[in-house]
């Protein structure tokens, strides 16, 4: 059995259905007929299948359902070796593994994420062993050229609607849509929270706050509300998909997790600052990558930021089965390295990338701390 899970319109159930060998084995929690043979007979759901010779099934937004831990285990037990089960939703899935009956064990859980410049341009895909001898030798990248691409993904953001249209009018209609139905359905459907206006105000109030460590306190100022009431409502938010946070990167988990996250949102296009919405644009990039390297066994792929007590930053930090692998920093235009990259390599003594708009730069720096190399963001992400 696997779970896809994801943010809503980025693909999920366009990618179930071109899975199916039969597109009638597509079942969704929103449709009632649906609704009433899961909680009846859903034992009826498989034969069907079985008659057609079609074993496999996809039930999408199925962790609507009050139950569903529960019944899904029982149907995969009944019917898991006969069928081949693909479970997706626009909220996280593992979010629902708390309580009741666990599934642990019986299920793969795989991200998809909005379109990223490799899909773009079909890249032929390297081997993860290829891609590391290139990121750790810093040389021998094959140079891209994909400014017209780059500048759709950066005017547009990564969801598939939107990008391809190529249209500033539907890209506008589309995210007003997406928020509609993100805090008036997707919201309401997941929790009990009645004060939908301050959520969606609190969701209005996130792009101005990427790339940054993220203040509840502040926010809780903003919407005049409960400190608690405030992380309630950014949980729900991040379970939903709207963004997602990086941590500090520490030896000790329980001392990261006590610090202030900095917060990325799924839809870069809805962010005004162009420097903010390029280093998200780069984030979404790697968490991706680190989705799929992670997600397929390749290897344990972290992402996180780095920051000292001195202040002193790193935009991210990859983390390859808990050690440090690259570091990488993000910046528009600015071709001039940021000095603080040098304390933090001496210290870790991983290569440096800093990534920046298509241009022609690619400049190669040996330094005594390590290697750097200033780099396009289409050079980088065409093979990552």
């Amino acid at each position: 059995m696997a779970f896809i899970s994801g943010p809503r319109q980025c693909g999920k159930t366009t990618l179930a259905k071109d899975l199916l060998l039969d597109k009638s084995f597509y079942f969704n929690w929103d449709q009632l007929k649906f609704r009433q043979l899961w909680i009846k007979s859903p034992e009826l759901l498989a034969e069907q299948s079985l008659a057609a010779m079609a074993p496999r099934i996809v039930l999408d937004e199925l962790h609507k359902s009050r139950n569903w831990k529960r019944e899904l285990k029982g149907f995969y037990d009944e019917f898991g070796e006969q069928i081949q089960i693909l479970v997706t939703g626009s909220s996280k899935l593992d979010t629902y593994r708390k309580g009741g009956d666990s599934l642990l064990g019986r299920f793969y859980h795989f991200h998809l994420h909005p379109l990223s410049l490799s899909e773009l341009l079909s890249s032929k895909k390297i081997s993860f062993k290829e891609l590391e001898h290139l990121i750790l030798s810093i040389k021998g990248w094959p140079e891209a050229k994909a400014k017209t691409e780059v500048e759709s993904l950066f005017r547009f953001g990564g969801f598939p609607e939107p990008l391809l249209s190529d249209r500033e009018d539907i890209h506008s209609l589309w995210q007003k849509n997406r928020i509609d139905l993100l805090i008036k359905q997707d919201l309401r459907d997941l929790s009990q929270v009645h004060e939908l206006s301050k959520v969606e105000i609190l969701a209005a109030l996130l792009p101005l706050k990427v790339g940054s460590p993220l203040s509840t306190e502040s926010l809780r100022e903003d919407l005049e509300v409960a400190f608690t009431t405030t992380q309630k409502w950014l949980l729900l938010l991040k379970t939903l998909f709207y963004h997602f946070e990086l941590k500090p990167y520490s030896k000790s988990i329980s001392r990261s997790l006590k610090k202030e996250g900095k917060i990325y949102l799924y839809d870069w296009s809805s962010i005004e600052s162009p420097g903010a919405r390029f280093e998200n644009m780069v984030a979404s990039h790697l968490l991706k990558f680190c989705h799929s390297i992670s997600d397929t066994g390749t290897a344990e792929m972290e992402l996180f930021y780095l920051r000292d007590k001195e202040k002193r930053e790193i935009d991210f930090l990859l983390v390859k089965n808990k050690k440090p692998w690259i570091t990488v920093e993000a910046k528009i235009h600015d071709l001039n390295l940021d000095k603080s990259f040098q304390v933090f390599q001496k210290k870790l003594g991983v290569p440096h990338f800093q990534i920046v708009m298509p241009s022609k730069i690619d400049r190669f720096l040996k330094m005594e701390t390590g290697n750097v190399r200033i780099i396009s963001f289409d050079t980088f992400f065409s093979v990552l």
